[in-house]
């Protein structure tokens, strides 16, 4: 199969604008995403709106390709570098990989983990990974998106609440009566299903969770699992930045 890691990468950001510029121990963070990338894929693109990403992303020798400012979510950014890389290129892509531009200490494992759920079976339309919740609080964090599962490893649903609801047992001990999963935000998409899940209307639960995942749900595609156990760091505020250079960022690669 031929994959394709794209890289969606907005300059304009609510809580860190410029960020994908951000300097990070002598590289900006669009380039340290970039070189975990390449040490997982052959060929990966960086999708942006913004002239200042693509001078930074050809200056240290990376693929880039502009897209619109319209688009609603990476997913839709990504869909349409794929078919833009595929002209530019003259080759046909079977999967695209999304990786999000803000988490440079990506382990290169996670896309192998994800291209797994392809090269394992035809049928697979999407992919994603989950992780294990470790930390019982964790399970009512909103900001952890808790997954359930079918039997086949498929997301049956999503959300910033805590599923399942364990009956009868007091919260603080629902970690030990159910294996919850957390989801980790690194997709691949079959390239035809990249571009119908680019042409879906929003969905009234995707709105009220503020999870894009549950508009392909509610539009019947499936989406497949695979586990991680990496931890990694994203880079959404300049505190997290602050953090990471206050602590030095060879703590970061694991």
């Amino acid at each position: 199969m031929n994959f394709i890691g794209i890289i969606p990468s907005r300059y304009q950001s609510t809580r860190f604008p410029g960020k994908s510029l951000a300097d990070i121990g002598g590289k900006t963070m669009i380039q340290r995403v970039y070189e975990q990338a390449k040490k997982a894929m052959d060929e990966v693109w960086v999708a942006t709106d913004d002239d200042r990403i693509v001078e930074a992303v050809t200056g240290f020798g990376g693929n880039v390709v502009m897209t619109s400012t319209n688009h609603r979510s990476g997913t839709d950014r990504c869909a349409e570098a794929a078919l833009k890389v595929a002209q530019l290129t003259g080759k046909s892509y079977d999967v695209v990989v999304n990786i999000q531009g803000d988490e440079p200490f990506m382990q290169p494992h996670e896309i192998e983990l994800i291209r797994e759920c392809f090269t394992k079976s035809e049928n697979t339309e999407i992919a994603t990974l989950i992780q294990p919740i470790l930390v019982n609080e964790d399970i009512f964090k909103p900001v952890m998106v808790k997954v359930v599962l079918d039997k086949d490893s498929n997301a049956i649903f999503f959300s910033r609440a805590p599923i399942p609801h364990i009956f009868g047992v007091d919260e603080s001990k629902w970690l030990e009566s159910y294996p919850f999963y957390g989801h980790v935000g690194l997709y691949a998409y079959k390239f035809s299903v990249l571009q119908e899940l680019a042409k879906l209307s929003e969905v009234l639960v995707e709105k009220v969770e503020s999870l894009e995942q549950l508009r392909w749900l509610e539009n019947g595609y499936k989406i497949k699992t695979n586990i991680t156990d990496s931890d990694n760091f994203g880079i959404d505020t300049p505190e997290d930045l602050a953090k990471v250079l206050a602590e030095g960022i060879d703590k970061y690669y694991r």
